[in-house]
């Protein structure tokens, strides 16, 4: 470790030099350096290792017991350094073999991955995608430590600090069964609130959402009977049944069994943004992953 702090890349790449040319002159050359700089270098290098390195010879020099075993190792290593700091290779989608961890919750599954799956499977063949739970409280960390490469949530409750990039502005649509007897039509006011509502509550167990806020500003409320934690859920209990539920556009239009008209309120709608951290901003197949996704919106 002591002879390793003594060194610099400079003296490395010297000895490399005058190990393959076994001349101090013709290293000189190569090195693009006078033949007095090379030897002050070779000075120092026998100082370093405690050994004469290369000695005179009949021909040139000759390399040392030490030499010798310095030779490949130093070889590999001025290699391996070579790789690490050379320039980034452009990202080759149709041989690459990467594995990206992505947060999505069945909404973004949905509205973001699957209208994306088919371009990304047919451009990157090899590659595999792995779609984990959305925990929004763990998000921060996840991407931090580069335990999922991007994460899918609304703008509003995003952790300061992340990359993030709106995908589209989402509405809510009021959604029931074909053939509902009340939705023939889009309901009035005061129809929408006798309906029997269900909402979907990530967290588990609400029962209020935007839209109760928006029918609070008015004053009124509506009649809210089944709270899930899912929308595949939803929309099963939607086709079966005579509960109506307001839900994102993208997710109900062209849903099999659905009958979608517009609601009698206003209810605000949000962005869907992605998100990443820092430490992948910059990767060329991270960078590829994003843009294939937003441009399959």
């Amino acid at each position: 470790m002591d002879n390793f702090k003594r060194l610099d890349l400079n003296l490395l790449l010297t000895l490399d030099v005058l190990l393959a040319e076994r001349s101090v002159t013709r290293a000189a050359e190569r090195l693009n350096l006078s033949q007095p700089s090379v030897s002050v270098q070779l000075a120092r290098l026998r100082e370093v290792f405690n050994d004469p390195l290369l000695v005179p010879a009949q021909r040139g020099m000759r390399p040392t017991a030490r030499a010798d075993e310095l030779r490949e190792p130093l070889r590999e290593a001025l290699e391996s350094l070579g790789r690490a700091v050379a320039p980034t290779k452009p990202f080759d989608p149709a041989g690459a073999t990467t594995t990206w961890r992505v947060a999505a919750a069945d909404y973004a599954e949905s509205a973001i991955l699957l209208p994306a799956l088919a371009g990304l499977r047919a451009a990157a063949p090899h590659t595999r995608l792995a779609v984990v739970e959305a925990v929004p409280s763990r998000m921060a960390r996840q991407l931090e430590q580069g335990e999922i490469d991007l994460f899918f949530h609304t703008s509003v409750g995003a952790p300061p600090g992340l990359h993030r990039r709106v995908l589209f502005n989402e509405r809510y649509v009021l959604a029931g069964r074909t053939g509902h007897p009340r939705l023939k039509r889009r309901p009035t006011l005061a129809q929408f609130c006798a309906l029997e509502h269900m909402v979907v509550s990530p967290g588990g167990g609400g029962f209020v959402g935007p839209t109760d806020e928006a029918l609070a500003e008015k004053g009124l409320a509506r009649r809210v009977v089944l709270s899930v934690p899912h929308f595949l859920f939803m929309m099963s209990v939607l086709a079966g049944t005579d509960m109506v539920a307001m839900l994102p556009e993208r997710l109900a239009r062209g849903a099999p069994g659905l009958r979608v008209v517009e609601a009698p309120l206003e209810v605000p709608g949000y962005e869907m943004a992605m998100l990443w951290h820092e430490r992948r901003h910059r990767d060329a197949g991270h960078r590829w992953l994003r843009e294939r996704i937003a441009a399959s919106l």
